[in-house]
């Protein structure tokens, strides 16, 4: 138990796999303490210790659920969160699994993208804003690269949502900088998950690097800019995408 007091903490949301699967396990092996937040129960096949005990199921399209889920997260932390990982996130198709663009998401469609990619950030950050300023802590929102440019698979609700956190992650930063917390963003681009959509593959064509990102790339980013190696990096989007964005 003692042991388990002196680990640093973080609390990542969207863990159940992909990015979010690979972070936890960048931060396990670190020797990090991890809270994973998902819409899912824990799956006891999760290759991490304790991790049963640190999962809290909540459904961040929930706003009510968000706001209450930060008294269950302070009951956990003790006073002390050295990061926060925003990286849940949703991109709705239509029936045939394409992408929804402005003329046919409906506004139902709008407003669950942006409580689950958007809104649950900054209330998140906020209501744990004591707790990262004890740890001198990070936060890490994922953003996209479909957040700066149209893309042939991400839809008009999802790619909105991920420009306004990468604004968000600005003004986070200014905000929360004097209480001595860094807020930045990593923008990936097309990483090899079981998300992916068919198709992909001709965009890898036209990536510099000319390749798909793993997973692992982008946890090792994230954990980055969560450690003391990046302790004067704030406001910054880095971008994991091979290229992709030049």
């Amino acid at each position: 138990m003692a042991k388990e007091k002196e680990k640093k903490i973080v609390v990542l949301t969207g863990a159940s796999r992909g990015i979010g699967h690979a972070t936890v396990k960048k931060f396990a092996s670190e020797s990090w303490r991890v809270i994973t937040c998902s819409r899912q129960a824990f799956d006891e096949r999760c290759p991490w210790p304790g991790g049963e005990k640190n999962h809290i199921q909540l459904d961040l399209g929930n706003p009510s659920q968000t706001i209450e889920a930060i008294n269950q997260i302070k009951s956990r932390i003790g006073g002390k969160l050295h990061a926060l990982v925003n990286n849940a996130g949703i991109s709705p198709k239509d029936k045939n699994g394409k992408r929804l663009n402005t003329l046919d998401t409906d506004l139902r469609i709008w407003g669950q993208v942006f409580h689950v990619n958007f809104f649950a950030s900054v209330v998140l950050a906020r209501g744990l804003q004591t707790e990262l300023a004890a740890a001198k802590g990070a936060v890490v929102n994922v953003t996209s690269i479909a957040g700066s440019r149209v893309h042939p698979f991400a839809g008009s609700a999802y790619a909105t949502s991920k420009a306004a956190l990468s604004a968000l992650t600005r003004e986070m930063a200014a905000d929360f900088g004097p209480l001595n917390v860094r807020v930045n963003a990593i923008a990936p681009g097309e990483i090899e998950t079981d998300i992916l959509s068919a198709g992909t593959e001709n965009i890898v064509k036209e990536i510099p690097l000319r390749r798909l990102g793993l997973p692992e790339e982008v946890a090792n980013t994230i954990f980055f800019l969560c450690s003391e190696n990046s302790g004067y990096i704030s406001g910054e989007e880095l971008q994991i995408n091979g290229g992709q964005h030049v």
